[in-house]
Formats: structure tokens, sequence, C-alpha cells
């Protein structure tokens, strides 16, 4: 299928078949999608885990309104934002680049020294929402890395962060869940949403060319 095919295919799954597992190559592309996708000074400021322990997700689905996504999918990601940008994290953003590419540009160091002086001292609220705001494209990114390989996803905001936390330690590793995107397959004769048409607003009302 082209890529505009393959969108109008995908939707957020409602049912899904726990009988079905995505292949481990599947999952591979689209976590290397994820990986591969653009971030604010290229910094990643977020972590995905993926769990596929059914014990785990039964103690997550009652804290994220009891959506059968949840443990009905095969592979459960998770998005956690860095909870504050600290100069150790910025540091190793910047020292990873200079190694891969075994050359130290001056420009790139001023730049460095730009985000140590001015989003540590901003505070760790202000910084989360940036961090979180970045997990958003990485969450794009698997929406259309999972269509391309025929995955079924649900991306979820509807759960309790804080009870998420917690069930995964993330506090422990200075990381706040912001996402969860379940991957698996759709259940065709159990989802309502499956054969209604795709809406979106007209080009008309949501394209603007300025010329």
């Amino acid at each position: 299928m082209s890529l505009i095919d393959t969108l109008q295919w995908r939707y957020a799954t409602k049912k899904m078949d726990p009988t079905k597992s995505v292949p481990p190559e599947k999952v591979d592309k689209i976590l290397e999608a994820i990986r591969l996708t653009a971030s604010s000074s290229g910094l990643q400021p977020y972590e995905i885990l993926v769990i596929t322990n059914k014990d785990i997700r039964e103690k997550i689905k009652p804290i994220a309104n009891n959506q059968s996504q949840i443990t009905d999918c095969s592979h459960l990601l998770v998005f956690a934002a860095w909870d504050d940008y600290t100069v150790d994290r910025i540091n190793a953003a910047f020292d990873l680049t200079n190694k891969i590419r075994d050359v130290v540009l001056a420009d790139r160091e001023v730049y460095r020294n730009k985000l140590l002086d001015g989003y540590p001292p901003r505070g760790a609220e202000i910084n989360f929402i940036h961090t979180a705001k970045q997990a958003y494209i990485g969450l794009g990114t698997a929406l259309i890395a999972a269509a391309e390989e025929g995955v079924d996803c649900t991306p979820m905001e509807g759960f309790n962060p804080a009870a998420l936390d917690e069930i995964l330690n993330l506090k422990e590793q200075s990381l706040r869940s912001v996402l969860l995107l379940p991957l698996g397959y759709r259940k065709a004769d159990e989802d309502w949403l499956i054969n209604l048409k795709k809406v979106r607003r007209t080009k008309e009302s949501f394209i603007h060319w300025i010329k």
C-alpha cells in the first residue's frame, strides 16, 4: 500500500485479538523507527518500555480505565519522559554525538553550553512539559511505523500516570509516564469502530496556504 492508503487503513483499534501476537521483527522495526525519529536538540529525552508480562498488564488495566487493549495486545509500549533536564543528561547526549561523529565542533559546544545554562535552571516541571512533548513526536512515528508493518495500535492518554509510575518504579529511574501504545491485531468481529468511515476535517478547513 502507499503511505496514504496505509494511513487510511489504520485506526485506533478498540478490540484486539488476544490470541494473536506481533512478530518480534515487526516490533523491532516499530521500536527502531521511534529511536530514529526527531527530537529537540537530538536529546531523545524519553524512553520506551515494552511490556509483555501479563501480570503487569493486568495491574495496569484498572488504572487505564479498564481498556481491554492493555491486556489483549501482545506488546504494550510505555512512553516515559525524563522528569527533568539535568546537567548529566545534557552532557551525556552531547558526549555521545562527539563520540559517534569522532569530532568536537566548536559551534556544537557553544550550543551545549547554551542548553546547560538555559534548561536546568528552568525547573523540573517546565522541563518535563518539554520532554513529554518530545515523546509525542515519537508516538506519531510509532503510529505510522505500526501501520506500515500492518500492526494495529491504539494511542492512549486515558490512564493514571502517577499510579503507572508506581507500578513500573519510574520515579526511581527519573522518568514519568506520558503515553501508552498497545500493539496487536484487530478482532474484526468485535470491534465496533472497524467498519465506520474515517472522519477527518476537509483539506479546506484544515490546510491553509499562505503565498
